[in-house]
């Protein structure tokens, strides 16, 4: 299983990266956890500035605006 958490403060772009990755784990067969972080004090411990984030088993892997499929693909079956 893997531990994705979603950093942003709750926007729109924040719930459509947790539609895509759910989505694009549905599609792939792959079991997620997915948190959302929401705590400004958290979001800058990962190091991000801008959101929404995507940390997946503990590694940032993505800030600011909207991954691609492609890309989260490659996190979750990393």
């Amino acid at each position: 299983m893997k531990d994705v958490k979603i950093l942003g403060p709750g926007c729109k772009r924040c719930q459509a990266t947790e539609q895509l990755v759910r989505t694009e784990a549905e599609r792939l067969g792959v079991s997620v956890h997915v948190e959302k972080v929401t705590d400004y004090a958290a979001i800058a411990g990962y190091g991000i500035a801008s959101t929404p984030g995507v940390v997946v088993d503990g590694k940032v892997v993505h800030a600011g605006g909207l991954p691609k499929a492609d890309d989260i693909a490659k996190w979750l079956t990393a």
